[in-house]
């Protein structure tokens, strides 16, 4: 089946994100071979956007390039996520205790509204707009921790953390306590208190990873 791509945003970007949404859902099996041929045919493109895209998911080390033998998935092992949730707890205490310094409450409202909106989702049972609200969410601590480098290499893992939350989220089927947990994240920041604040990120963060472990155990 052909994929639609839109032309505004990156070709590259949108064909990565299918690719890492296939892998990380476990649709893509590591070791399957994939080719730039099919790709730039699937998506109705041409090799360039293909070439980029793969380039991003080799970074990511979701797959692995061969030429000219072809690329060839390496998927998501008990070791790979372990990695990626050890690598965001390191860059988002860090963020978090930045982030308690500052007073203004005006720079906070954005944070309350991603709050919101996730408190919103969860009434309807709405998982792809939680996701959304959920990223922003943790998108604000960067935010507020005023280092661009920092927020930076965020940025750089936001894509691979919003395939795994896509994933992990679909394990709550009622939101309202994942929503908790933000406003008790919010909560904590406020009050100033780093040590609560930090505890409370951590087990959040744990559960996260718990919930991809046990994806990939199901699949095994």
């Amino acid at each position: 089946m052909t994929q639609s791509v839109k032309r505004g945003e990156s070709l590259g970007a949108q064909v990565a994100r299918v690719l890492r949404q296939r892998i990380v859902r476990g649709e893509l099996a590591p070791g399957a071979r994939i080719t730039e041929e099919a790709l730039a045919e699937e998506f109705s493109v041409s090799r360039g956007p293909v070439r980029d895209a793969l380039t991003q998911l080799s970074f990511e080390k979701l797959v692995e390039v061969q030429r000219p033998r072809g690329v060839y998935i390496v998927g998501l092992t008990h070791d790979d996520v372990d990695q990626l949730y050890s690598l965001r707890g390191a860059l988002e205490q860090l963020a978090l205790s930045r982030a308690m310094r500052v007073e203004d409450d005006s720079r906070w409202t954005a944070m309350a509204a991603a709050v919101g909106r996730m408190g919103e989702a969860a009434d309807a049972g709405d998982h792809a707009a939680f996701v959304v609200a959920d990223l922003e969410f943790h998108s604000q601590i960067y935010a507020l921790a005023d280092h661009p480098r920092l927020e930076g290499a965020w940025n750089q893992y936001l894509p691979t953390f919003t395939a795994l939350l896509e994933v992990t989220i679909n394990h709550d089927e009622d939101l309202h306590e994942s929503s908790g947990d933000h406003v008790k994240l919010m909560d904590v920041m406020r009050s100033g208190k780093p040590a609560q604040a930090a505890k409370v990120l951590s087990e959040h963060l744990d559960g996260a990873r718990e919930r991809m472990l046990a994806e990939l155990a199901a699949r095994a």
